[in-house]
């Protein structure tokens, strides 16, 4: 038999699955909001190939995002990206060679942004929050826990969230099970 998508080991998540723009959640002209961080595998290196997928209420709350992300060129077929417009809710940013990504997106009005992390050496994709607001489930957590679904805010509208896949300092992921 062969492996199934969940069986094999990348990287390979940085040669078809990024499309332009995908980091560019807020359309233009709206008030955004910049969310960057990095990587981090159990020794504390950055991953450079790891793969990061948003998801998000607009500002008003809402889970309703237009289409639009994964645009093609009706002639070559090639991704086009979002045409800055509209608010689709969701994003997928490849990190760099130094485990870097950055989100540039408004204001959830539910108070959290869901990511999913795709990363070598993952047999299954983890899913985790960032928290930009309260919430009943970030309550709940003792505080050690807490503070990995919370980013450190590094200056008006700059919040940084780095993600550790293991150690220490692991990221608290959910369970959709």
């Amino acid at each position: 038999m062969n492996p199934t998508p969940s069986q094999t080991v990348g990287p390979f998540y940085g040669n078809a699955l990024p499309f332009p723009g995908g980091g560019d959640l807020a359309p233009l002209g709206a008030d955004a909001i910049l969310v960057h961080g990095r990587v981090y595998d159990g020794a504390g290196v950055p991953v450079p190939d790891a793969l990061l997928e948003f998801w998000q209420a607009d500002a008003s709350g809402r889970l309703r995002g237009a289409p639009g992300s994964l645009r093609r060129d009706q002639v070559d077929g090639t991704v086009l990206g979002r045409h800055g417009m509209d608010f689709t809710g969701f994003g997928r940013v490849g990190t760099d060679a130094d485990g870097h990504w950055t989100l540039r997106t408004v204001p959830p009005g539910n108070g959290y942004i869901s990511v999913c992390v795709f990363a070598r050496g993952l047999l299954h994709h983890l899913y985790t929050r960032i928290y930009l607001g309260t919430d009943r489930f970030l309550d709940s957590l003792p505080p050690e826990r807490r503070q990995t679904l919370v980013p450190v805010t590094e200056r008006a509208g700059v919040h940084r969230f780095d993600i550790h896949l293991q150690g220490e300092k692991e990221t608290v992921f959910l369970d959709f099970g």
